[in-house]
């Protein structure tokens, strides 16, 4: 793309155009930097002698692709200076990424920011990690450093650590920082993740799924710098919700993508207590040494037990609907089968209406009137509540399997 073309204003709404300095050669390389950018005139010039000097020093041929978005003149900048330019809507960070996709050439990506404030000319350590095996190599400022007044104490001591613990406890892995926006991963890696996100929340999709997939991961030290005079953090632009925003948005991610992980587990305990407390009371009151359990034990049994089936199934929808376990994936799918579902159901709601039936004939032979708790007729309407739920979650089963199919094609 000629200096002298038009790149300020914003790009059409759908319209992405790739542009590359001239004589620029646009064959596969081994590592490709890929970076949204939003109005960085100020910092993208320096930032991309960075990464020259990132990739020089690392002993790598790279690609530097700005995905920009911008109403200044940093796609110009970008260009004389040697980079490519993407330029694109202005959708979101994550959906700058899926823009991006087609228009890396690398087998290696490291991702970041333009603004400088991570410093891209420590490129070693990551493509270290990369020839050892690494599918997935996360950033971390807490292993690296962090200039004063970089990071805001509340991200600091209480956001970040706090977030990255969460995930860690969900996921069971071992990261210091998910907030950290440098970090790389293989083409094949990126192409598995499949993001989805459109804004914000990309982050901690990408490190959940890698997490999730069983990637070959990898945290190296990286440093953090604060903002260059003159420039003002897109998150100061936006106003001071912002963050909380962000932070927001990361943390929906982590729950839509993980409901198995507080939900199966348990799900399957509470559903254990109901059911023994519900079979075990079902022919009347027990009492154990000086502790009697009676009617209303039998009513948190039934609660206990069908809170905790909603809570299996929505765990196992989750796992099939995301496919991020294949191997648990296949096994539900070749359990929970329609026909499988259906007789289940049926059998369940006829068990439940065959002891609810003792309930209605103590109650026509009583004059139309109770006398005493049943306690087998409560069993039956927890029956009739399970053979529905059956019936509704084989349905859901099917659908999520057409669903996953089709797009499968």
């Amino acid at each position: 793309m000629p200096n002298d073309v038009q790149t300020t204003g914003t790009a059409p709404r759908s319209v992405i155009e790739h542009f590359a300095p001239e004589n620029a050669s646009l064959g596969n390389v081994e590592l490709s930097i890929v970076v949204p950018a939003l109005n960085e005139e100020i910092t993208v010039g320096e930032f991309i002698e960075w990464c020259k000097e990132g990739l020089e020093s690392a002993g790598v041929h790279g690609q530097v692709l700005i995905i920009d978005s911008s109403a200044d003149d940093t796609a110009k900048i970008v260009l004389e200076h040697g980079g490519e330019v993407l330029r694109t809507p202005k959708r979101g960070l994550g959906r700058a990424y899926i823009d991006a996709m087609p228009y890396i050439r690398g087998k290696w990506i490291v991702m970041g920011d333009a603004d400088l404030t991570y410093d891209f000319r420590e490129l070693t350590p990551f493509v270290e990690e990369f020839r050892k095996g690494a599918e997935f190599v996360m950033g971390s400022r807490f292993r690296g450093s962090i200039e004063k007044g970089a990071m805001p104490g509340l991200h600091r001591y209480f956001g970040t650590p706090f977030t990255t613990w969460i995930l860690n406890r969900i996921y069971r892995s071992n990261y210091s920082d998910i907030h950290c926006g440098m970090r790389g991963l293989t083409r094949a890696a990126l192409e598995k993740i499949d993001l989805k996100s459109q804004s914000w929340e990309y982050a901690s999709e990408m490190v959940l799924k890698a997490a999730r997939l069983g990637l070959a991961t990898a945290e190296v030290p990286v440093r953090f710098y604060k903002d260059r005079e003159g420039r003002v953090s897109h998150h100061r632009r936006m106003g001071w919700l912002s963050p909380w925003v962000a932070g927001w948005l990361n943390l929906k991610v982590m729950l839509v993508y993980t409901p198995d992980s507080f939900l199966l587990k348990p799900g399957i305990a509470l559903m254990a207590i109901g059911l023994l407390l519900s079979f075990g009371l079902a022919g009347g009151p027990v009492t154990i040494g000086n502790i009697g359990f009676s009617l209303h034990w039998m009513l948190f049994g039934v609660t206990c037990t069908t809170l905790g089936y909603s809570s299996v199934q929505i765990g196992v929808l989750a796992r099939v609907m995301h496919g991020l376990r294949p191997v648990f994936v296949k096994r539900a799918q070749n359990f929970v089968t329609y026909d499988r579902g259906m007789l289940v159901a049926a059998v369940s709601v006829v068990a439940g209406v065959m002891l609810l039936a003792t309930l209605v004939y103590r109650y026509v032979n009583h004059g139309l009137r109770l006398e005493a708790i049943s306690h087998p007729a409560i069993l039956g309407l927890l029956l009739i509540i399970l053979g529905f739920q059956t019936f509704c979650f084989t349905l859901l089963m099917e659908m999520a399997q057409r669903v996953a199919s089709k797009f499968r094609e």
